[in-house]
């Protein structure tokens, strides 16, 4: 399966951390970009809900973090 690159996923986590914590219910157009970032991030991960997408996001992002340590020592 294909996967985003880390940085990409890592920018998509940190929208989506920031949206949901800005979210209030209040604002229709942080709501959209809350379900839109959702979207892209279970495109990007190949799930099927946040929760799951999230968790595939920071394990992609952690491995390529350790492989980059790896090659550096």
């Amino acid at each position: 399966m294909l996967m985003a690159h880390p940085t990409v996923l890592q920018d998509l986590v940190e929208r989506y951390e920031l949206l949901a914590s800005a979210a209030d219910g209040t604002d229709p157009r942080i709501a959209g970009q809350l379900r839109d970032t959702a979207y892209t991030l279970c495109v990007s991960t190949g799930t099927r809900n946040v929760d799951d997408a999230l968790s595939a996001a920071r394990a992609h992002i952690m491995a390529a973090q350790g492989a980059a340590d790896g090659a550096a020592a």
